[in-house]
């Protein structure tokens, strides 16, 4: 079956190569057309997958991941359709010139071919994901977790009728519906078909791909995110900025895991905290030092364990530990980080440098929330996923990171001295 896949998604990327702009526009703009015409099936089909995942025991953070709504939907169809706006990448001269030799050189951006990703319980990924690889000319094959086969199934279905009517190869954009893990597996090795593979999961399917895989592997998505409290912060906003980044989607991989409090403003700081936490339903898991300035306050608190500093929580949770100054604390985010996204709250613009500096995070904010590492945030329309290492992507990746480039070289019967 996947070899089949295969075999039609790279015949489909030299088509998909070819196209222009406003042929690829147009492919999305009915996608998104579609998505809103027929939002009763995929939402039927979602609420299947919802039903069965409550039975199985998943847990909320998943099920929220998960869910699907009509407003949800709407704003999915209209992420594709903000795609459409996005520059396309594909054909740009990155740079070039005249060689001595007489040879005209030039750079150009190029689709990669067909992307594999495989994800979780996340229905937007498979939109998100199919519409920046169609806007670059790439084709896609997708394997999303066993949790959502049925949302999954339903959206694609709507793609492929989309890429249909405009002329297009259905296997442009397929899923393998099949929950059986042996086809991850089997996917893991299609190098023949496959030019670059993304997981979007947690450590352990991500360790599986690095580990196995025989395609190149862009690994991120997993984020053990921290906010620094610089004893300069202003506490109202220091306040205002981590509900933001703990409570407003609990979820996602760019949500705040970690607190770190300087401890010169720590006895000012962190009964105003138990405060603001208690009122957002918030959990607070601290070391001794925290503890102890937080136990007489209002919020739910518990002992951290060790095990917690390196681990999302995906839940209204966070862990909150004192630190001596800024060394301790980037010595803490280098030990425990994932390199996905990390905040200072500062007034001093030394220790904002330092930060910036030294954190050596895909994404790294001063006196802002770390919940703006998105690609829609950052102007880049949907993302296919945020990438944590160096190579050849880092931070959320847009439409570039699903191109490489091509030299050329134009000669007037020109041959090498």
């Amino acid at each position: 079956m996947l070899e089949q896949m295969g075999a039609a998604a790279k015949a489909a990327s030299y088509k998909l190569a070819l196209l222009s702009s406003r042929e690829k526009n147009r492919v999305l703009e009915k996608i998104a057309d579609y998505l809103e015409a027929q939002s009763q099936e995929i939402l039927l089909a979602n609420e299947q997958d919802l039903l069965e995942a409550r039975r199985n025991g998943l847990s909320e953070a998943m099920l929220d991941r998960l869910a699907l709504t009509p407003a949800r939907l709407k704003g999915i169809a209209d992420d594709v359709r903000q795609v459409c706006n996005l520059a396309d990448p594909v054909g740009q001269v990155i740079d070039g010139g005249l060689l001595d030799s007489g040879l005209r050189l030039e750079r150009r951006r190029v689709p990669l071919g067909v992307i594999g990703v495989i994800y979780e319980a996340r229905p937007n990924v498979t939109v998100d994901v199919a519409s920046l690889c169609l806007k670059t000319g790439n084709a896609a094959i997708l394997r999303g977790g066993k949790e959502t086969w049925r949302t999954n199934a339903a959206t694609v279905k709507v793609i492929q009728q989309a890429l249909e009517e405009c002329g297009l190869p259905a296997g442009a954009v397929q899923a393998i519906e099949s929950p059986d893990r042996a086809l991850v597996n089997e996917m893991l090795r299609m190098d023949k078909y496959i030019d670059m593979l993304i997981p979007r999961g947690g450590a352990g399917l991500h360790k599986l791909c690095r580990e196995q895989s025989t395609i190149p592997v862009i690994t991120g998505g997993i984020g053990v995110c921290h906010i620094v409290v610089d004893d300069s912060a202003e506490i109202e906003p220091a306040l205002k900025i981590i509900v933001n980044a703990k409570t407003q989607r609990p979820s996602t991989c760019n949500t705040v895991e970690t607190l770190l409090v300087h401890q010169g403003i720590a006895s000012a700081f962190l009964p105003a905290l138990s405060k603001q936490m208690a009122e957002s339903g918030v959990t607070l898991h601290a070391d001794a030092s925290a503890l102890a300035l937080l136990q007489g306050g209002p919020a739910n608190v518990v002992p951290v364990k060790a095990e917690q500093y390196d681990d999302e929580f995906l839940s209204l949770d966070l862990n909150v530990k004192m630190v001596a100054d800024l060394d301790d604390a980037i010595a803490h985010i280098r030990e425990h980080g994932t390199q996905h996204s990390d905040a200072i709250l500062t007034r001093t613009l030394r220790n904002a440098d330092r930060f910036v500096n030294e954190v050596d995070s895909s994404a790294v904010y001063v006196n802002a929330s770390t919940r703006f590492t998105d690609g829609a945030q950052f102007g880049l329309g949907a993302e296919v996923a945020v990438s944590t290492q160096k190579l050849h992507a880092r931070g959320p990746m847009g439409l570039e990171a699903l191109t490489t480039y091509k030299w050329i070289g134009f000669g007037d019967d020109t041959i090498r001295a």
